[in-house]
């Protein structure tokens, strides 16, 4: 194989990815082929597929194993453990653990003659896997998992190379068959130019045995000159007819000589185009957009997928590419052996720029992150992040392996960097543990440095624009690394930036800096200058962007619906139209999103938008799952609703007037006018009150709350989450219960066994506040609802500071005569 061909005389590269942390398309793509089990299929496959197939496996993953518990290591979920993550180790190793007790399992159940030596075999696997992998089970996972991907993608390739006609291919695999195709043509193209170098070496050769003929023949002649005039008259006649014979062919072969070094000069130009070509593809297009998925993927959007197909491609190209100059180089010697006047020396100049100018460009482009440091970085907090070199194995870079240094910059060191500036190694804070030796796994093939335990020590702040502040300062994280190949032949400077991180030193600044990180990955286009985005973007833009991330915060499959994104542009734009093709056209300014408060209020848009996703996140994910949460419904629609159903009916909806806020809107009668009905807004739940008492125990606790929207009665939704009873008094001590009531629906509310009801602060009432007196509490003069059923935070009770003073009261005072 070229890799082991090529020794030490290879090349390094080096990459300036200024952006984008496995492609679910890639991984969509390779389920299309699991109709039966990839083992099966994997031993249909023929020719250099079936060769790559077999090269996955040897002593550190017999085969064997591989055949013998095909269904079992198909059926594993491999996938669920972070490579990256130390702290999996437990869970690798219990795989590995598995993994031998199957194959002893297997070993047992073979019987008969060939059994018997199966057997042995079998056992001897089982003792060597465990030896192999017992104190580093995570290279067993990474070794199965690179194993699984391979076979995957040669069924995939060779399912697709024989399906019949393009029309019942997809976009993805005519994609995969052209890229494929064309490292055919590649292959083929190298192959001729191979032949055709050692035919020119050959002609040469002999050329050269001719050239020497001729030399004699001319030496013959002029020791004539001592001989006696008779014999030199004898003899030179057919001296001076056999040198001009072969000076006549020296001078054909010469000119055949040429044409053969311009022919293959013009085959090698035609290589390299297709070469370049196909490496604008790949790397222009297929890692361009894994970058793009990486980026989206920092918003909540799928994973970016595994690398292994587009490694396996830039191989490919490492491949190409080093052979074609290997061969340039030789028709170089050629040339210097036996200089013939004529252009060849001009053209194998600008050949061996253009290869050289290919690696490069390779080289450069393959030195990535496959994974992003946090892009809200906060200052004295361990943060890790891995580098990637995806042409590192073929290169054989890790024969001395390269350091990898990690430094944080500003977004103008970024530019400068960019435009090759000297920077004089500036950066813009101190990370500590920025060193780390790349590692070459050989079961993967992959070379990678994990940054596991760094820390940003400290930062240095540019001056700030205007009304920017400091969440809204763009940093990256740099990694650079220098090595050399064939004996320092070529010395690459690699350097990739990793996407802009904000960095905080509290965490009350995570909001916002979220909402940049946000804005920065929806809307970064590829190619910018570090690390400009647009100031305004059309509202279905926005809406994209706020769904994937809603989805991913609440790790929901129900995201937004079109009536919740008109009730977002109605808060956004302060309008009240239900149409969604008004807002189609509307933009959004990065002001509008996070910079100015929402009319009214003391909060922008996102701040609001961000504390729905905290609440649901923490506390109601599994409601919303269900649909009993409505959420984002205004205080007028709710009342339109709830007005034409039953009393007792009610919603839950996000409060407008406060962060992270969820109330419930019923319909009841009015008191005040009998006969009359109305609907009641509780005061907003938040964090604070759902740590104390979930959302379906407070629901169970109001009995005047019987159907969720639209008629649905509440136990049927809710009474799967309602916490069980409490068991009976032991040893004469009495478990205190925590319920809540509505003062105005207390009647409806009785304890069953018929005490007063345990009250909270959580009381309701639009308009009216009557004076209750409850065995536990005091009286309460202060209307929870204000009329419009929407409250301040400044006008409300803290829920767990009034609690904790209940509870600091003296027992005396709340249980007259009982001793405890």
């Amino acid at each position: 194989m070229w890799v082991q061909e090529l020794h030490f005389d290879m090349l390094m590269l080096r990459v300036n990815s200024n952006g984008l942390h496995q492609p679910p398309v890639f991984i969509r793509a390779e389920h299309r082929v699991l109709n039966m089990a990839v083992w099966i299929q994997a031993q249909q496959l023929q020719g250099d597929a079936l060769h790559q197939m077999q090269s996955l496996y040897g002593q550190h993953f017999p085969i064997e194993v591989r055949h013998y518990l095909s269904q079992w290591i198909e059926g594993q979920l491999w996938d669920s453990i972070d490579l990256e993550n130390q702290q999996e180790e437990f869970k690798a190793k219990r795989m590995l653990d598995a993994l031998i007790q199957e194959l002893q399992k297997k070993a047992e159940h073979q019987m008969g003659e060939d059994g018997f030596l199966l057997r042995i075999k079998l056992g001897h696997y089982a003792t060597q896997l465990k030896s192999t992998y017992d104190r580093c089970p995570l290279e067993l996972v990474r070794c199965i998992k690179h194993i699984l991907y391979t076979e995957q993608r040669l069924v995939r390739e060779a399912t697709n190379s024989s399906s019949p006609g393009g029309g019942m291919l997809d976009s993805m695999s005519q994609k995969y068959q052209q890229i494929n195709q064309a490292f055919e043509e590649l292959r083929v193209m190298t192959q001729d130019t191979e032949n055709d170098l050692h035919k020119l070496q050959h002609n040469q050769e002999y050329f050269i045995i001719q050239y020497q003929e001729s030399l004699r023949i001319q030496a013959q002649l002029s020791s004539l000159s001592t001989l006696p005039p008779a014999d030199r008259l004898l003899r030179e006649p057919a001296l001076q007819s056999k040198k001009a014979t072969v000076e006549a062919w020296l001078t054909r072969e010469a000119n055949t000589l040429q044409k053969y070094r311009l022919d293959l000069a013009e085959k090698h130009q035609k290589t390299l185009q297709l070469l370049r070509k196909q490496q604008t593809i790949i790397l222009d297009d297929e890692l361009i957009q894994w970058k793009r998925r990486q980026q989206l993927a920092g918003n909540g959007g799928p994973p970016e997928g595994g690398l292994d197909v587009l490694q396996s491609w830039c191989e490919k190209l490492a491949e190409m590419i080093w052979q074609n100059r290997q061969q340039i180089r030789r028709a170089e010697h050629l040339r210097q052996q036996l200089p013939i006047p004529g252009p060849i020396e001009e053209l194998l100049t600008e050949l061996n720029s253009t290869i050289t100018d290919i690696i490069s460009a390779l080289v450069t482009s393959t030195f990535i992150i496959e994974k992003q440091p946090p892009q809200v970085l906060k200052t004295q907090t361990k943060f890790a992040a891995t580098v990637r070199l995806l042409v590192g194995g073929k290169l054989n870079v890790h024969m001395n392996p390269p350091q990898v240094k990690a430094t944080i910059i500003s977004e103008q060191q970024a530019k400068a960097l960019l435009r090759n500036e000297n920077t004089r190694n500036d950066s813009s804070g101190e990370i500590l543990n920025n060193n780390c030796v790349m590692e070459y796994h050989q079961t993967t093939g992959t070379l990678s440095a994990h940054f596991r335990n760094m820390s940003l020590k400290r930062i240095k702040r540019s001056d700030r624009r205007g009304a920017e502040s400091v969440t809204e300062e763009k940093f990256t994280i740099l990694f650079e690394s220098q090595f050399s190949v064939g004996g320092n032949e070529l010395v690459f400077q690699v350097k990739t930036l990793s996407l802009p991180v904000v960095v905080i030193v509290h965490g009350s600044q995570d909001n916002n800096a979220t909402a940049t990180v946000l804005w920065d990955n929806a809307f970064a286009e590829p190619g910018r200058v570090p690390f400009i985005v647009p100031d305004k973007v059309l509202w279905p833009q926005l809406c994209e962007a706020l769904n994937m991330k809603y989805k991913a915060e609440v790790q929901s499959s129900r995201g937004l619906s079109e009536e919740n994104l008109v009730f977002l542009a109605q808060k956004a734009f302060s309008s009240s139209s239900v149409n969604p093709e008004e807002y189609r056209n509307m933009t959004m300014s990065w002001s509008q999103f996070n910079r100015e408060s929402l009319p009214g209020r003391n909060f922008t848009f996102w701040q609001w938008f961000d504390g729905v996703m905290e609440l649901m996140k923490k506390h109601l994910k599994p409601h919303w799952n269900d649909g009993a949460i409505l959420g984002f419904v205004n205080k007028q629609q709710a009342q339109d609703m709830l007005m034409s159903k039953p009393n007792g009916t009610f919603l839950l909806r996000f409060s407008d007037s406060e962060i992270g806020g969820i109330t419930i809107a019923w319909v009841a009668e009015n008191p005040n006018k009998p006969g009359e009905r109305m609907v009641w807004n509780l005061m907003p739940y938040t964090t604070k009150d759902f740590s104390i008492r979930s959302l379906a125990d407070r629901i169970s606790d109001l009995n005047h709350l019987l159907f969720l929207y639209p008629d649905r009665p509440k136990d049927e939704v809710f009474s799967k989450y309602y916490t069980p009873p409490l068991s009976k008094a032991v040893d004469g001590y009495v478990k205190p219960q925590i319920k809540q009531v509505v003062p105005e629906f207390t009647t409806a509310n009785q304890d069953p066994s018929g005490g007063n009801p345990t009250y909270m602060d959580h009381a309701a009432s639009p308009s009216v506040s009557h004076p209750h007196s409850y065995g536990i509490y005091p009286p309460m003069s202060d209307s929870i609802l204000d009329a419009d059923g929407e409250f301040d935070l400044e006008d409300t009770m803290d829920v767990a500071r009034h609690v904790e003073e209940l509870l600091r009261r003296p027992m005396e005072n709340q249980w007259s005569g009982q001793q405890s």
